[in-house]
């Protein structure tokens, strides 16, 4: 009933907040670069709305960068003009003319420049280019989470022409990176609602600081991106460690409610979301690998190679975490505390010892979730806010407590949310997975590994 009541208020706050924040970000942007990742600059993008009606002309910068903000949300048109290209370069899929949904917040597109083929032969015309290929729009931000799984969603109408089975298996693809993505955070805020009872409503901001961790050690220290992560997931479980033993330690001895606990989560979230905010500032901030990759082009699949390898890392993780709490001792130890934590203690297990490493797990866990995000999207002071609904989602479906419970609801949290484009708006595709989750609890209140348990 509480955990309820949580999901209830979150709603509730990130529905006021992101109506708030939406109209400030909107817009489209892009970097405009040729094969050798060299920046195109003077390039003139428009953008037209629904009707037709110029909204704004922008000029690609020196790297390559251009921006155009918008008033509302809607449907646009973006045309670049090839023959303010450089000689001999042009859009490489043959489609200068793109047309995106921009909803809530910023629209990343882009459009793959390459050498024309030969004399005589212009890529305008998609029949006649043989090396046709679909770009990699990005979406920036969307209502619930910064996941860049939502791009590969809002990109599918892009894939319609190549027939309803190329774009369910590129949705299905893109439903499970995000499922993935989402389970590495999943997976710590169920261990440590397990260990504590503590509904944690700053677990989504730790996702932003691991995010942002890896930005410090990137962009400002110089190292690269995969330094970046160790670094990020470091700062992670240090701070989750931090936590425990400076605030929830404390506040467990002195016997605090868990509904005073909750209370106190959610101004730890705001603290950690507008200290990000006040010193890395509002907009988007990007890594400096991997922003833009050429494709991997299997005809019925396109995906970028960052989001295999950050895919394949994080079921690894995911594996390795299931082994560890089924094999080891902390595991064995941690799965004690969460049946019955007084008989854990009256066997010799230190719980507060269990909890603080528990803390420790899911801190890195949710950096880790928060690096492989940025990688993809960016990062941006709001970006955990936006996926912890869907983390909480997770949690609740699978099972309350059970770290194999999360990952299992991660993943059909993720693919639902993608595939259930095919049969309805973009727009609607998280209030689709909601109502999953309420005919869930409706049905099987444990959630789908969860146990049931005797109440009054």
């Amino acid at each position: 009933m509480m955990l309820s009541t949580a999901l209830v208020g979150l709603i509730a706050v990130l529905g006021v907040s992101g109506s708030a924040q939406a109209q400030a970000d909107l817009g489209v942007h892009g970097t405009l670069e040729n094969q050798q990742d060299e920046p195109i600059a003077g390039a003139e993008i428009t953008v037209t709305d629904a009707s037709g009606s110029e909204i704004a002309t922008a000029t690609s910068g020196e790297d390559g960068t251009w921006q155009v903000p918008l008033e509302a949300e809607g449907t646009y048109t973006v045309t670049l003009d090839e023959s303010t290209l450089p000689d001999g370069l042009l859009v490489r899929n043959g489609r200068p003319q793109l047309e995106v949904e921009v909803v809530d917040s910023d629209r990343t597109v882009l459009f793959p420049l390459d050498t024309q083929l030969a004399p005589g032969v212009t890529p305008q015309d998609p029949a006649e280019d043989p090396t046709g290929t679909t770009e990699e729009p990005a979406e920036e931000a969307t209502p619930d989470t910064e996941a860049d799984a939502d791009a590969e969603a809002d990109a599918a109408p892009e894939l319609e022409g190549e027939g309803g089975a190329t774009r369910a298996v590129s949705l299905l693809f893109s439903g499970l990176h995000f499922g993935l993505m989402i389970a590495l955070a999943a997976v710590g805020l169920s261990m440590v609602f397990g260990t504590t009872g503590l509904t944690n409503f700053a677990h989504g901001d730790l996702v932003t600081f691991g995010g942002v961790m890896a930005l410090l050690v990137n962009v400002i220290i110089g190292l690269p991106v995969w330094a970046a992560v160790i670094g990020a997931v470091v700062a992670g479980a240090l701070f989750g460690w931090i936590q425990d033993w400076g605030l929830w330690g404390p506040l467990r001895r002195k016997g605090t409610g868990l509904i005073t606990m909750m209370i106190i989560s959610i101004g730890v979230a705001m603290l950690i979301r507008f200290a990000t905010l006040f010193f890395v500032g509002g907009e988007r901030r990007l890594y400096t690998q991997y922003v833009g990759q050429d494709p991997w082009d299997f005809g019925w699949l396109v995906i970028t190679p960052k989001e295999v390898y950050t895919g394949l890392f994080a079921l690894a993780v995911c594996i390795a975490v299931g082994l560890g709490l089924v094999y080891t001792r902390l595991g064995k130890a941690t799965r004690a505390v969460a049946d019955n934590p007084s008989l854990a203690e009256s066997t010799g297990i230190d719980v507060n010892q269990v909890i603080r490493l528990v803390w420790t797990i899911g801190g890195a866990l949710a950096a880790l979730s928060g690096v492989f995000l940025s990688i993809n999207d960016g990062v941006k002071f709001d970006m955990g806010q936006h996926l912890l609904l869907l983390v909480f989602a997770s949690v609740v479906l699978g099972g309350l407590g059970t770290a194999f419970g999360a990952f299992v609801g991660s993943i059909i949290i993720g693919v639902f949310v993608q595939m259930s484009t095919l049969v309805i708006s973009p727009e609607l595709k998280y209030v689709g997975a909601l109502a999953v989750l309420i005919v869930i609890m409706l049905t099987r209140p444990q959630g789908i590994l969860g146990r049931r348990e005797r109440i009054g």
